[in-house]
């Protein structure tokens, strides 16, 4: 009842049964998105004329016969087209879990996706569900002027500031992707991010090239000199557009060209015919960061972001967590939040999240 699907064609048919996904659950993202020894995998559970969808990304477990399993970077988890009342929810995990064993799949860990109904439902029971934090939305379906009101007032006070001084347009070269890298790669810097943020330029002219969903690359010029100051890619699937990336001129950040972009992106998107416009959450979840705080200035409406863990084989992800720790005394495996354990990495007695 569960069958894997990992060719193009078939997984864009299926998501096109689904109805309203997000690009986070495309083909070309998961492929995008991968690591080195990662295999990007659509399960689909049927039921009758139900069925549901989930995305994964499969790893070796190195030294071992097992694998675990991940959702990509944002927010996935499962899809259905159809109500979960209507699906026996328990027939659903006994396969899914059925099919783990199998494959010898020890443990998986995916981020829900906090616009899609019926995750919780249907996943409760089966492994854990935890709360992460929160992300940042604005209901593009409020009047424009209902939209513009949940703003904070200093938001406001920067965006007639940075419109008297700045021009946004939506970058339609490659000169302004390149550029754009720049800046984003500028910006990693500054925040101290890891490496797995400094995405090649071939990620981001791939994602720029995907017609799984529809990219759009805004940028803010300062009219005065018309040096590109900031820019964003956003992109958009079915009634979602997700602030994905962005970077800015240090230069020039009291000039506000993010807020901005993100005001424009707004106004284009309610043209458009979308519902929401997600900015997502702060640094590792927290609702307490500067990152958090500057997207909340933009809303007042906010949804719950969690996470599914799920240790399918217990015998064996304890032994796998115990042979990890033994190379570290001292180490209580009680004080490892990080999913899976046996993959958390210590440095110098610390335990890196």
């Amino acid at each position: 009842m569960i069958e894997t699907i990992e060719h193009k064609e078939k997984w864009v048919e299926q998501l096109a049964k689904i109805g309203n996904t997000d690009f986070y659950f495309t083909y070309d993202y998961h492929h995008l998105s991968k690591s080195e020894g990662e295999q990007p995998i659509l399960l689909k559970y049927t039921q009758g004329n139900q069925s549901i969808l989930l995305p994964l990304l499969l790893r070796n477990i190195p030294g071992t016969e097992y694998k675990d399993a991940i959702s990509v970077y944002g927010y996935a988890g499962i899809l259905t087209n159809d109500n979960s009342s209507n699906i026996n929810a328990s027939e659903f995990q006994k396969s899914l879990k059925a099919y783990f064993l199998e494959k010898n799949i020890i443990s998986v860990f995916s981020r829900l996706h906090p616009f899609m109904d019926n995750q919780e439902d249907l996943l409760e029971g089966l492994g854990e569900i935890t709360e992460q934090g929160m992300v940042v939305y604005v209901d593009l379906t409020l009047p424009i002027d209902v939209q513009r009101a949940n703003f904070n007032r200093r938001l406001k006070t920067y965006l007639n500031k940075a419109r008297k001084v700045c021009t946004v347009i939506e970058g339609s070269h490659q000169e302004d992707l390149k550029k754009f890298i720049e800046l984003y790669h500028e910006n990693m810097r500054r925040v101290d991010a890891t490496d797995s943020y400094f995405f090649n330029e071939e990620y981001f002219d791939s994602i720029m090239a995907s017609k799984d969903y529809t990219p759009q690359l805004m940028i803010c010029k300062d009219n005065e000199t018309q040096k590109t100051i900031g820019g964003a890619i956003f992109i958009k699937k079915d009634n979602i557009v997700q602030y994905h990336l962005s970077g800015l001129d240090a230069d020039f950040f009291d000039l506000n060209p993010i807020k901005l972009i993100i005001d424009e992106m707004r106004l284009k998107s309610v043209e458009e015919g979308y519902t929401y416009l997600n900015l997502g959450g702060g640094r590792g979840g927290s609702n307490e960061d500067s990152l958090f705080r500057f997207k909340s200035g933009f809303s007042k409406d906010f949804k719950n972001f969690k996470l599914w863990k799920f240790v399918v084989n217990e015998e064996a992800y304890e032994k796998l967590t115990m042979d990890h720790l033994n190379k570290y005394p001292g180490i209580d495996k009680n004080d490892i939040s990080f999913f899976p354990k046996y993959r958390a990495v210590i440095q110098n007695m610390d335990i890196a999240v």
